[in-house]
């Protein structure tokens, strides 16, 4: 499984972007830096899109990529989103108000894009991965994931504050290689975290006690722009590795 590293930022800034990870080159990871990064060839590759949940940082890049692979496709880009989710993004980003229902764009039969919904806590499959979804705590509904192919599973934390049942799948799940963390404010803003349902450093430490797992890559990411050098002090002393634009992993 390759895992690429499109954004792994809270905000966007030259130097950073929103939330993205693109897996094996078909299947992205949230939406917030698809057209930005990835070329006109390589963004008609992708068939799937996974979100973890509605707010901006997230879906940002799902109306310019419609726009962008209208006439390019034989299929629709598939989302698939939490059922709240998916309701957020057809009342509010693709009504014909904000942007064009590419849902229904150039027919409802053959559209460019496809929304579907999953019950958070669910299974599904997603072309040849088998995902399984993870209600985690954040003000709207949001998922983490864990995405198996054959002996390989790579897990996403989405946005969230401490959790339990994200860990408790993960200390279940043997296939496991790799998970992505998320880590937003530096500690001095602890109280924001909390009501904003993120991680600081210092929570994230108090979150790894919870993972039993050994040998699996903890890889951090979603960090606050504002915020970046402090967080990777913070970040220096923790068993975590933080991920930078560009990466790529083999799994």
């Amino acid at each position: 499984m390759k895992l690429q590293v499109l954004g792994c930022h809270g905000g966007e800034t030259p130097s950073c972007r929103t939330t993205c990870f693109l897996v094996d080159d078909v299947l992205a990871l949230d939406a917030g830096a698809l057209t930005g990064t990835l070329s006109l060839d390589q963004l008609c590759r992708v068939d799937d899109i996974l979100i973890g949940h509605s707010h901006l940082d997230h879906v940002k890049d799902l109306p310019l990529l419609a726009d962008l692979v209208i006439g390019r496709r034989d299929k629709p880009v598939t989302i698939h989103a939490s059922r709240e989710c998916a309701r957020a993004l057809r009342e509010h980003m693709f009504n014909n108000a904000l942007w064009p229902d590419f849902t229904r764009i150039p027919t409802r039969k053959e559209p460019v894009l496809r929304i579907k919904a999953f019950r958070a806590g669910s299974t599904f499959q997603v072309g040849p991965y088998t995902v399984q979804s993870v209600p985690v705590h954040h003000p709207v509904e949001s998922c983490g994931f864990v995405i198996t192919q054959g002996s390989t599973s790579l897990a996403m934390s989405g946005d969230t504050g401490p959790t339990d049942k994200l860990w408790k799948v993960l200390n279940q799940t043997p296939t496991l290689k790799a998970i992505l963390v998320e880590a937003s404010f530096p500690n001095c803003l602890q109280q924001l975290a909390d009501l904003s349902g993120h991680l600081t450093p210092q929570t994230l430490q108090i979150e790894l006690a919870k993972f039993e797992r050994e040998g699996v890559h903890v890889l951090a990411y979603h960090f606050k722009p504002a915020f970046l050098q402090q967080l990777k002090k913070e970040l220096a002393d923790l068993p975590v590795e933080v991920l930078e634009l560009g990466d790529t992993f083999e799994f």
